[in-house]
């Protein structure tokens, strides 16, 4: 069973671009809106709207995230679901790395490191 986003939550992740090295996905979604479970490899994070969002770990850990319009980060591999709990839409850009060296998740993070 695949767990790529671009598949469990085709109507809110669209790959935009996909080559050898990278796949760069578009997320949209309303506020109220949960995903399914889903894997990202080490990816880097831009966001196109401010939001906010609860993850939800694959230990059953959650944290909830406030993030700016503008904001990037990186994102290292890991399994979660997501809560749009805010009053506004998500709307973020993901470029997920294709390296395989780099595609072990990490289960003490979830959710991105914002650059300050």
């Amino acid at each position: 069973m695949t767990l790529d986003p671009a598949v469990t939550n085709a109507d809110n992740y669209q790959v935009i671009f996909e080559n050898d090295r990278v796949r760069v996905l578009e997320y949209h979604d309303s506020p109220g809106h949960r995903t399914t479970p889903h894997d990202h490899p080490d990816s880097f994070m831009y966001t196109l709207s401010t939001f906010r969002r609860r993850l939800y770990a694959e230990d059953g850990q959650t944290r909830d995230v406030e993030i700016d319009a503008g904001a990037s980060g990186w994102l290292p591999a890991q399994r979660h679901a997501g809560h749009n709990i805010g009053d506004t839409q998500t709307h973020v850009i993901f470029v997920e790395l294709k390296d395989p060296q780099m595609t072990d998740r990490r289960a003490d993070q979830v959710g991105p490191t914002i650059a300050g």
